[in-house]
């Protein structure tokens, strides 16, 4: 296949090579070499001085100072790479927004449908990916204007020398100043070790065309293409569940939900040791207890600015979803699922602060517990800060003594 390959390029090569044909009188440029970086960068000060326009350097590496001395204006490709780079970051928020504002609403924590934080790594790949294609793609079909490779350089001397050890510049033949006789004159004033006119092909350079089209690449590149995606489908659905590369597979462990021979009851999942409590969680000690029991609970917290900040950053996150920011239970919830009720009223005020710790504990009628996602000093800070609503909400004028 390689060996195909390589004939299908020769082949383009020996039948289209524009420089098989004799080049034609029409000088293309007139090109001149140096022998030091200084001599170049003079010669380039010079031209740009005397006002030509069309003009090139070419050197081995890139030469510090060479832009200043050709009086390059800057490039346009970066307001290219902006632009979509631009376009990647709205493409990515509008994309969030649609998501997860309109078409599918998920409350989490009770945290804006749309929230900006969260969507900053889908944004910035999305900038960074607009941006990285648009650069190399406006880079090879602008700038480059690849894949056409037809310049009358690539076969002269002066374009070998430059790409060793030398340092050229040349002026086409276009530039509305161009005379050959003073161009040449010109390069040897400014010490030119060598001055060569180059000339045009006779090949029309948009009759050309490059082994990438052509039939015979595009079906090996299918070829490989499938072969590739096959042998990816063999590797990761066939053989690595094959000696001996199964061996990530066939682990001595027993995996969640299946069945072992080791226990008597057959189950490979087993229940904690009776009495075991897992670090860092406390048990709650009241489960299932009656009310009058849940009554002597007492909050364990000081009053004081710091507790209920705690409360309000809780009851904001887990508890203003379903009972709304006061507590009044008008939140956007409400007439979706069983309005949930109100902190506000006569009584809830009565209950004891135990009695609120036990529903925020171990949940009530369609109310969940929270004891997984809220820890215990802080549910008694959402206590504080439930009393802090209900106070704010039915306050009295003895309380803004």
């Amino acid at each position: 296949m390689i060996n195909k390959l390589i004939n299908i390029f020769k082949k383009v090569n020996e039948d289209q090579n524009p420089w098989k044909d004799e080049r034609s009188e029409n000088v293309y440029a007139v090109a001149a070499l140096f022998n030091t970086p200084n001599e170049i960068i003079h010669a380039a000060e010079k031209v740009s001085g005397d006002g030509y326009k069309d003009f090139d350097v070419n050197t081995p590496y890139p030469v510090h100072g060479m832009d200043d001395a050709m009086k390059l204006k800057p490039t346009r490709l970066g307001w290219f790479s902006f632009a979509l780079g631009l376009t990647g970051t709205l493409t990515a928020l509008s994309m969030i927004f649609y998501m997860n504002g309109i078409d599918y609403n998920n409350i989490i924590g009770g945290k804006p449908f749309f929230n900006f934080p969260p969507s900053i790594p889908v944004t910035f790949a999305l900038t960074i990916l607009f941006t990285g294609l648009t650069t190399a793609g406006v880079l090879i079909a602008l700038f480059s204007k690849l894949p056409w490779l037809n310049n009358p350089l690539l076969d002269s001397d002066y374009s070998k020398a430059t790409s060793q050890d030398k340092y050229g510049i040349y002026i086409k033949s276009s530039d509305p100043k161009f005379n050959q006789s003073e161009v040449e004159n010109l390069f040897k004033s400014l010490g030119s070790s060598a001055v060569s006119l180059i000339y045009d092909s006779k090949v029309n350079e948009k009759k050309i065309k490059t082994p990438i089209f052509e039939a015979g690449f595009i079906k090996i590149l299918i070829g490989v293409a499938i072969a590739t995606s096959a042998i990816t489908y063999i590797t990761l659905n066939w053989l690595i569940f094959q000696p001996p590369f199964d061996w990530m597979v066939l682990q001595p462990k027993v995996l969640p939900q299946e069945k072992s021979k080791i226990f008597a009851d057959g189950f490979g999942m087993r229940e904690p040791v009776a009495g075991t409590v897992a670090r860092g969680y406390m048990p709650y000690e009241y489960k299932g207890m009656p009310d009058s029991v849940v009554k002597l609970l007492s909050n364990p917290l000081p009053v004081n600015e710091k507790t209920l900040l705690t409360g309000q950053k809780r009851y904001d996150t887990y508890c203003s979803p379903c009972h709304g920011n006061y507590g009044k239970g008008d939140s956007r919830l409400r007439g979706q699922f069983p309005n949930p009720p109100s902190l506000l009223t006569d009584k809830l005020i009565n209950w004891t602060d135990g009695n609120i710790y036990h529903v925020i504990t171990n949940g009530q009628n369609v109310m969940s517990s929270y004891a997984k996602q809220i820890s215990r000093d802080d549910r008694w800070a959402i206590v504080h800060y439930i009393r802090a609503l209900q106070r704010s909400q039915n306050a009295k004028d003895s309380d803004l003594n």
